[in-house]
């Protein structure tokens, strides 16, 4: 989902200005109180080359007192540290009570850039992420606090910023031949980061995206994230729950990492090209429905998105090309009584597919981070705990051959609008709206909030979010088709 976040965003000299003269006052006092609570705090800085990590960290430590933090560069291991076990000089560092440990790369090196340069193998990958895992779970139950940022910038600014350093003499010996290296393998290099993350993205030590184009952007929000972490923590000492008004609340989604900000709205298709492209795209799935069937493929898709959003149109013309023998929908609508006896997931694994068939879910178990977060079905322990067990969940699915797609439907506000109208006024389509959406139409930024999240968090490269741009039924319609399509023959190809 890396290649989604929406990296053009930018904050104002002004408003920069204005935003730190607030949050480093706020950071230097909860440095203080941390002390006093004896809070061990480790802020870990991964990211790709030339994202600004030492310009954030600068950025960061500005209002802290020098006498309580220690700032760590990671780089290759000295002959005593290639002598111990992988973890131990991280273990030497690890803060005492009260005082903070600052990362310049860490732990993830293992599974970063030695991995890219070929020094891990597949079989200590795996190892290292469970040591990984680990590590910041006993550090986490010890009662520390363990803050994570991903540095993200595009490779064109990545170059851009490249060849600058290379242009003078001064800065050029900061540009290693790995780094440019790592720039043309860009692709791959940012699918491992992304393995990295989807890995390692613990409820109790999770991943925080900085988008570094515009640097005073990139540390406001760093900042406004370390100091809402301190708080929290020096909440749950205390026991009592972290407030925030109105205002820091606008403040602090104004800063939140985006996909949806991002997405194209605007791509369309004419009739013609369409029914052009369905013909042939649907003759297609049905050749590939039957060699699902041959060597026992299974295929899950999720369908989720907005209301009016178009979930219904896609999946019926993705059915039209199917065996009705080999498929299956599962419309998802509020659990029974019988399935709130269970465990959520319980009532989606009683649906997945047999070996060659194909299930479709018209809304799925993501409605434990929307709407069961939004509307208070489920306590915050759960929502957040959910992500996690979403993933597993997807992993296992993969790990026996599935084919797992999920497809979020977006649309904007205003466009939603018109089909809620338009509905309204059709006798054939009034049953399609009802008061709930309306209701769930006045909560559209908490739902923005919500998907952002859940779309970073559990888009993975066995599982991806697939965004469809779907103010044009054509071109989603479309898409779909092609996303699936696609999906089984690279598949086949294997």
């Amino acid at each position: 989902m890396l290649e989604k976040v929406d990296l053009n965003r930018k904050m104002e000299k002004k408003e920069y200005k204005k935003r730190m003269d607030e949050l480093q006052p706020k950071l230097s006092r909860l440095q203080r109180d941390c002390k006093e609570k004896k809070i061990p705090i480790l802020i870990v800085f991964e990211g790709l080359g030339a994202a600004g990590k030492g310009t954030l960290i600068n950025g960061l430590i500005e209002p802290l007192d020098p006498r309580g933090f220690q700032v760590y560069t990671t780089a290759v291991e000295t002959k005593e540290e290639k002598m111990k076990p992988f973890l131990w000089r991280f273990w030497t560092r690890i803060p005492s009570a009260g005082r903070i440990a600052i990362f310049d790369r860490s732990w993830y090196r293992r599974v970063l850039v030695d991995r890219f340069d070929g020094l891990t193998s597949p079989e200590q990958l795996d190892y290292a992420f469970g040591e990984i895992a680990s590590f910041e779970k006993q550090l986490t139950d010890d009662g520390a606090v363990i803050i994570k940022f991903f540095g993200h910038i595009s490779k064109h600014e990545q170059h851009k910023r490249f060849e600058k350093l290379r242009s003078e003499k001064k800065t050029a010996w900061r540009v290693t031949k790995a780094d440019l290296e790592r720039n043309k393998q860009y692709d791959k290099y940012l699918h491992m980061n992304e393995e990295m993350l989807e890995k390692t993205d613990f409820e109790y030590a999770p991943w925080h995206i900085l988008e570094c184009t515009d640097r005073q952007y990139a540390i406001a929000k760093m900042t406004e994230i370390v100091v809402s972490a301190l708080e929290q923590a020096l909440a749950e000492r205390e026991h009592i729950p972290a407030e925030e008004n109105g205002e820091e609340k606008a403040e602090r989604q104004e800063l939140a990492t985006s996909v949806l900000a991002g997405v194209d709205l605007s791509k369309t298709m004419d009739k013609e090209t369409y029914r052009k492209e369905l013909a042939h795209l649907q003759k297609r799935l049905g050749e590939l429905h039957n060699e699902l069937y041959k060597y026992r493929i299974p295929v899950v898709l999720a369908f989720e998105g907005w209301d009016a959003g178009g979930k219904g149109g896609a999946i019926k013309r993705l059915t039209q090309a199917l065996d009705p023998r080999g498929y299956a929908v599962h419309p998802v609508s509020s659990p029974t009584e019988e399935e709130k006896m269970h465990q959520y997931l319980w009532r989606f694994w009683k649906n997945f597919p047999k070996d060659g068939h194909v299930a479709i879910f018209d809304r799925s178990w993501y409605g434990r981070v929307m709407v069961e977060r939004i509307e208070g079905f489920c306590t915050t322990e759960e929502w957040k705990r959910a992500y996690h067990e979403i993933n597993e969940m997807e992993e296992q699915l993969a790990m026996h051959g599935t084919i797992v797609i999920k497809f979020w439907m977006h649309i904007d506000k205003d466009e939603q609008e018109r089909r809620f109208k338009e509905r309204q006024e059709n006798p054939e389509k009034q049953w399609k709206i009802t008061d709930e959406d309306w209701r769930n139409r006045a909560k559209w930024d908490e739902y923005v909030t919500a998907v952002d999240e859940m779309l970073l968090r559990t888009s993975t490269t066995y599982a991806p979010w697939v965004i469809v741009e779907a103010d044009s039924k054509y071109y989603a319609r479309i898409k779909v088709l092609k996303t699936v399509v696609e999906a089984i023959e690279a598949r086949l190809e294997r």
